[in-house]
């Protein structure tokens, strides 16, 4: 019995060592296939990028947003169909519209907001150069500060580096646009009668520059459209869509990548 007991013992202790055997040539396997996939930076840093190859990354990417979100805002319903950049009525003068619907001028007021947004939509029809040029002109001292930041920061230096330059030039567009779409042609009738009435009131009267507040609103959505494009590149590496944007951009994600081949 006692030699049956020890036979069995010996039997499992065999097991257990050829189990952690195998365990720990599997463990070994894993391990050196992981070595194996992470890149081997080359003697004197000869891989590692450059501050103005990274630089250049971030500003090819916030051209290909500047693209894509100037197509996107300048399509029909660019700006009234899409609730993240649609402009609202002018909020300083929603006394004004909310005496228009009392009036039973809710006609007038939808299609005052409807040309309002076909107005930055027909600016943005020009926008691409105008945000490209800042762009190109863009001063940046540290990529790897950006590169590493959120997944809007270029977005953000880029608004932080040339919102007043933009604003000044994009408005001589939006001008242009609202003469096209006639928007003042819906707006001064509801104002009008508004001012009238306060004055009758005694109250304050609505004066509001709709050339400053379609620019500043069209500038704004733009940014925001960037932004979108900028996430997309950092996170989806189908978006990188030239050789600079592979590699800037797939410098965040090596892990990402060597994960995905175990799962």
């Amino acid at each position: 019995m006692k030699n049956k007991i020890k036979f069995s013992l010996l039997i499992t202790c065999t097991i257990l060592m050829f189990s952690h055997c195998i365990g720990q040539i599997n463990i070994n396997k894993i391990s050196n296939k992981v070595k194996s996939q992470i890149p081997k930076q080359k003697k004197e840093g000869s891989s590692a990028l450059s501050n103005d190859q990274v630089i250049k990354g971030l500003k090819e990417a916030l051209n290909v947003g500047v693209n894509i979100g100037s197509e996107k805002a300048s399509a029909i319903g660019g700006f009234l169909k899409n609730d993240l950049i649609r402009i609202p009525f002018p909020p300083e003068a929603k006394a004004v519209r909310d005496k228009a619907m009392q009036w039973g001028l809710d006609t007038k007021v939808e299609k005052f907001e409807r040309t309002l947004n076909e107005a930055a939509e027909e600016a943005c029809k020009t926008a691409a150069p105008i945000f490209i040029n800042a762009i190109k002109n863009m001063s940046v001292s540290d990529g790897f500060k950006i590169l590493k930041g959120s997944n809007n920061a270029a977005t953000n230096y880029l608004k932080q580096q040339t919102n007043t330059e933009l604003y000044n030039l994009f408005l001589p567009e939006v001008k242009k646009a609202i003469e096209k779409v006639k928007l003042t042609a819906y707006w001064e009738p509801l104002v009008k009668k508004y001012n009238q009435s306060t004055r009758i009131s005694g109250k304050e009267t609505i004066e509001t520059d709709l050339n400053k507040y379609v620019t500043e609103r069209a500038v704004l959505g733009l940014f925001k459209l960037v932004a979108i494009q900028e996430k997309e590149i950092r996170e989806n590496p189908m978006k990188r869509t030239s050789d600079i944007l592979k590699k800037v951009f797939s410098s965040l994600d090596p892990w990402k990548v060597i994960f995905s081949k175990f799962s």
